[in-house]
This record gives structure tokens, sequence and C-alpha cells, in this order.
């Protein structure tokens, strides 16, 4: 496997936040409602880039399992029964590193199809 892998997973609840620490020495604290409306299953993604799903009225989403996948990613479960999707290492990083950028641009398209968060 290439690229930085994951040392460290906490789930912080009350503040619905997932902190992801990488060999890199990075830390990512990455919040519930971003990770399900970015989830890598295809029913967010769809199989193409022109089939991913706008997901919204995640506000207040948590995080109510973790299973490790492997030695590569794992498995988010989520309270509202979305349970699909590996994060790979490499998804989890990517999602850390671009979270700003990915953020104001999924909240772009919810104000451009006048939903909410």
């Amino acid at each position: 496997m290439s690229g930085p892998v994951v040392t460290a997973i906490t789930l912080h609840q009350a503040s619905r936040r997932l902190e992801v620490g990488f060999d890199t020495g990075e830390v990512f604290f990455l919040p519930c409602e971003y990770l399900r409306v970015n989830s890598p299953s295809a029913e967010v993604q769809g199989h193409g880039p022109d089939q991913r799903v706008l997901v919204y009225g995640k506000r207040d989403v948590n995080i109510v399992g973790i299973d490790q996948v492997g030695h590569y990613g794992v498995l988010l479960r989520f309270d509202d029964g979305h349970d699909t999707g590996i994060f790979s290492w490499q998804t989890l990083y990517q999602l850390g590193r671009e979270q700003a950028e990915n953020w104001d641009h999924y909240l772009a398209e919810l104000d451009a199809a006048g939903r909410s968060r």
C-alpha cells in the first residue's frame, strides 16, 4: 500500500467528529456529517461521476460504529442507517486534506438545489 496510513482513529461522539491520525504526523478532525455526505458508497457516489447523489439533511448525523476492513480502511456505520462504502486510508487522507474545499463545494451544491444540511 502506498500513501499515508492511519495510525489512530478516535470517535468524539459529543462533538460528532472523527479524529484520524496518519503516519505522516497529520491529524484531521472530520465531522460525521462531512463523512456521511462524502461516503464512498455506490449509494452516494453512484457508479460514475455523473451519478453522484446530493445527500442533505444530515447536520446531526453521528457515527455509531467503526469496523476495520483489512489493513486498508474502515467501514463507518452512521445512526441514520447508512453502513455501506469502505473509507480507505487514501480516501480519509484526501477528505482530510481537501476538507475546506470539499465543504465549500457541498454548501454551494445544497444552496443551488434549495436543500439544507
